[in-house]
């Protein structure tokens, strides 16, 4: 049963940029326009992607490895080239997400940027945030710069994939008649909800935002801004879709449906009597293993057979549903991105050719 496994189990989280310093990555990467190159014309060793006649570099990459945390003693060249690559790949996809924005006459104001980046530094002292910035090279234009392209990205997404989904009242008595059975509990249940954050970086990751706490001192922080961020209003399904580093249910919003009582009751003790305590419409903290678990109690539940006028249920379907064709639309539309963009990928096609040999190291140090 899902309950008794989303706690302590160690779930694998994208290595991908954060909030705070990943959306700034796209700050450091070259800006040069103009006609895609061949599948044969020669470009420097230091271009490693070509979107749409716009060059990543291989500085933007190194940079951006360094600032996520690459690099730990013990990693190989071939692992850390290997995460390069998937670094690479999001970093194409940006690209061609952020070319998709002028045509759907999409921008973003500075008002926008100058929220999103005091909601990303208002969790840490000025001279806190200052000491992130110089570790990792940055400056505070370029996490505005990161930023506005972040956001510029999350509106074309939603324009062309959470706008265009719609469920209908039919779609939703459709829904129950044909799963009745769902909403018939035999005993007293609780809906629950999560948000997972690990403390150390994995390889993959659902939430909205690309968001990884990659030390426990981050994941600390992380889920003391969450916990704030809820006590401010913020609905928890928008927080576990942007944050949680569950893969399964971040997409869904941290839903996990419902649990019986009984399984509740077997669950282990620190987990068992939060949800106990809780009562509907709050959250708490549950540690273990080193893995931050913010539990929500959506409601409680008694035993019986609901119908469509039981509250909650018209909504509980209808977001589900929703949830369901936006994740399926999100995938479709970037996959046909992708398909229909001019890309070449240098790195890829150079350990090809090279047969798993990784890029030999620069000449002089990237500052």
């Amino acid at each position: 049963m899902i309950f008794r496994k989303f706690a302590a189990r160690r779930l694998p989280v994208l290595f991908t940029l954060s909030l705070l310093l990943g959306a700034t990555v796209a700050a450091c990467r070259s800006r040069t326009s103009g006609p895609a190159p061949s599948a044969t014309q020669a470009v420097s060793a230091d271009t490693w992607a070509v979107v749409d006649g716009r060059e990543i570099t291989r500085d933007a990459v190194d940079k951006a490895f360094r600032r996520v945390g690459g690099g730990q003693p013990g990693m190989s060249d071939e692992e850390a080239v290997t995460a390069k690559l998937g670094l690479l790949d999001d970093l194409i996809l940006e690209e061609i997400l952020l070319g998709k924005a002028k045509p759907l006459n999409l921008q973003v104001t500075d008002t926008e940027v100058d929220t999103a980046y005091a909601e990303t530094r208002k969790n840490a002292t000025d001279a806190a945030f200052e000491q992130q910035l110089t570790q990792r090279n940055l400056t505070a234009a370029d996490v505005r710069d990161g930023l506005r392209r972040q956001l510029l990205t999350d509106k074309v997404i939603d324009r062309e994939v959470t706008a265009k989904v719609t469920v209908t009242d039919q779609q939703i008595t459709d829904f129950f008649n044909a799963n009745r059975a769902q909403f018939n509990l035999p005993e007293d249940a609780y809906h629950l909800a999560q948000i997972i954050v690990t403390p150390t970086r994995e390889p993959q990751v659902a939430n909205r935002t690309g968001d990884d706490a990659g030390t426990p001192e981050a994941a600390t922080a992380k889920v003391a801004m969450l916990m704030e961020r809820l006590k401010g209003g913020t609905p928890f399904a928008d927080l576990a879709r942007d944050y949680s580093e569950d893969p399964v249910s971040a997409p869904r919003g941290g839903d996990l449906g419902m649990v019986p009582l009984s399984a509740v009751r077997q669950a282990p003790p620190q987990l068992r009597d939060t949800v106990l305590q809780l009562t509907p419409g709050n959250a708490r903290v549950v540690t273990q293993n080193g893995v931050r678990t913010i539990i929500y109690v959506v409601s409680r539940e008694a035993a019986g057979q609901r119908d469509l006028s039981t509250p909650g249920v018209r909504q509980q379907i209808s977001d589900a549903l929703k949830s369901r064709r936006q994740q399926l639309l999100r995938t479709a539309y970037l996959a046909d991105v992708r398909a229909n963009a001019h890309v070449v990928n240098y790195l890829a096609r150079r350990v090809v050719e090279s047969q798993g040999q990784p890029p030999a190291p620069k000449a002089t140090a990237s500052k």
